[in-house]
């Protein structure tokens, strides 16, 4: 049976999310013995072996940027670095479904930022849903002295940072293939996880450990390929909720490896982020629509 070009975008984008979880599962078990610099920059070196051959298979090599442009990129890698180190500091530490629940906050962000910086305007019914949102979040990272701690704080810096990476990335003109900004994100973050680890220090691998650094970089690799497919077909507007099927990924990888699931309030709180989230992008394709 012949896919709608929507629904292939559907089975991309949750292929994407299913690869993206993986790696994180993969470097949570992977940094529970082994240094977390040295982590990301042993995945850093093989996702960027992979990124650099899909760029050259794909035709879209461009190794000089514009200047604008490289100004720009500059930026994103920065918010790509500490995004990176955040999140996996924080997931060495966190549940995997917890982090991912605050992590699925990130388009409510993305639409309250683009209002603040773009000038894009937003109703009623999007910031009641964006408040809304954040309450879930703050449900499950449950600031006080029980539930809060710096963990959570990191989770929440790691969100900031992939916002300004995203802002960033709106930035960068047609000229340069999406492909190339992966390269010079991932180029980044290994050079700096790199010369971190020279302070913090190597250990020797075994053969598990070993076959995770390549899950993760393998994971990473796919769930970039997805994510570009997916722009390439469908409506991104239909296609876009599906980003929130990396949550139940989470949970059930958090089961399968960690044996953890998310407490009642946790669910709640992921249950508000999701369904304002949804909400959110279902009012902007209805007012695009009633634009066009």
């Amino acid at each position: 049976m012949q896919l709608s070009d929507n629904a292939r975008g559907a089975v991309y984008m949750m292929v994407a999310m299913a690869a993206f979880t993986l790696n994180d599962t993969a470097m949570k078990a992977l940094t529970q013995d082994v240094p977390l610099f040295q982590a990301i920059a042993m995945r850093g070196v093989l996702t960027l072996l992979g990124l650099v051959v899909l760029a050259m298979a794909l035709g879209q090599w461009r190794a000089r940027l514009p200047r604008r442009d490289g100004v720009v990129v500059g930026i994103r890698c920065v918010a790509e670095v500490v995004s990176t180190v955040l999140f996996l500091a924080a997931l060495v530490h966190m549940p995997l479904a917890n982090l991912s629940a605050i992590m699925q906050a990130l388009p409510l962000a993305v639409t309250l930022a683009a209002a603040l910086v773009f000038k894009e305007v937003i109703g009623w019914r999007r910031m009641t849903a964006i408040l809304i949102g954040f309450v879930g979040v703050l449900i499950i990272i449950r600031p006080g002295p029980d539930g809060f701690d710096i963990w959570s704080l990191m989770g929440l810096g790691s969100v900031v940072f992939v916002l300004v990476r995203d802002l960033a990335s709106r930035s960068v003109s047609r000229a340069v293939p999406s492909v190339m900004v992966a390269v010079w994100a991932s180029a980044a973050v290994t050079a700096t996880a790199t010369l971190a680890s020279l302070a913090s220090g190597w250990v020797p691998l075994n053969a598990g450990q070993g076959g995770l650094v390549a899950a993760a970089a393998a994971a990473l690799v796919i769930g970039y390929l997805f994510s570009v497919m997916v722009m390439r077909v469908g409506d991104i507007s239909f296609v876009a909720p599906f980003r929130y099927t990396a949550l139940i990924w989470a949970i059930f990888l958090g089961w399968l490896v960690f044996g953890s699931l998310p407490d009642p309030l946790t669910l709640i709180g992921a249950a508000l982020v999701v369904a304002t989230g949804i909400f959110t992008l279902w009012r902007e394709r209805k007012i695009k629509a009633r634009k066009a």
